[in-house]
């Protein structure tokens, strides 16, 4: 399963079925757990986790140092959960002792050609990253997410679960569950209505979401004003929970 022409630090510990490709090299301190596939010309760096079935693709730089000029060299990690699609090109960063220390990719993402994360970043599961998105250090992208091609992260920004953000979009500030955004900088068009049809939300989910939508962008009302109107919604509509946690979790203020 390790080809002859992989290098494999001796403290490296991988699962049996683990799969090398030629001129990969794996250091020391990293763990690769059972089913998951690293192509040739792969570096996975120190203190790296990588868990089960995932597939990794050639040129791909994982669990790197920071470019953070404040690291010194600290001990940090990366952990990459199970079922990912990494291709060609990612490059995934440690964390940084400032921040939580760690980089953490969660469970069945996709992270296509050329897509860099930050470090201390967090991706839940089931994102989906395009060619050539750039995430920040200390960045969220909750579960589900769509980030389109070329779009650029700001430190500490969030964006919310089922978003969808449009090709080239910069996103500067926190962007709310289930909104869809574009442009440069980044403005909300929108509920994900698309995205959320596919996922099973229900038409009447959607009509309350879309209420939503209006009460926070078309009502005239600071942010904190809107939090009466749309806790009423949470009653008929659960889904309303997540957006309302997403903008009270917000720290850089709204995309609008």
């Amino acid at each position: 399963m390790i080809d002859s022409r992989a290098i494999i630090d001796p403290t490296a510990r991988l699962a049996e079925d683990v799969e090398v490709g030629p001129w990969s090299i794996i250091g020391p301190d990293v763990e690769i757990d059972s089913g998951t596939v690293i192509a040739s010309h792969v570096i996975v760096k120190e203190s790296t986790r990588i868990g089960k079935n995932n597939k990794i693709y050639q040129f791909s730089s994982i669990g790197e140092d920071t470019a953070d000029m404040k690291y010194q060299g600290e001990k940090t990690w990366l952990e990459l959960g199970d079922n990912n699609i990494i291709r060609e090109g990612v490059t995934l960063h440690r964390g940084t002792v400032q921040d939580r220390g760690k980089t953490t990719i969660g469970n069945n993402n996709l992270l296509m050609a050329y897509v860099h994360v930050g470090h201390d970043s967090v991706i839940g599961d089931h994102t989906v990253l395009v060619n050539n998105v750039a995430l920040a250090g200390h960045v969220k992208v909750d579960d589900w997410a769509i980030l389109g091609g070329y779009t650029l992260i700001h430190q500490y920004t969030r964006v919310g679960a089922h978003c969808f953000c449009g090709m080239g979009t910069a996103v500067g500030k926190d962007v709310p569950a289930y909104m869809m955004i574009t442009g440069n900088p980044a403005a909300v068009k929108g509920i994900n209505v698309e995205g959320l049809k596919r996922r099973g939300y229900s038409s009447e989910t959607l009509q309350v979401l879309k209420r939503a939508y209006k009460i926070i962008y078309r009502s005239g009302l600071t942010l904190e004003e809107t939090y009466p109107q749309l806790e009423e919604l949470v009653a008929e509509c659960p889904p309303m929970s997540v957006l309302i946690d997403s903008l009270k979790s917000s720290t850089r203020g709204i995309v609008r």
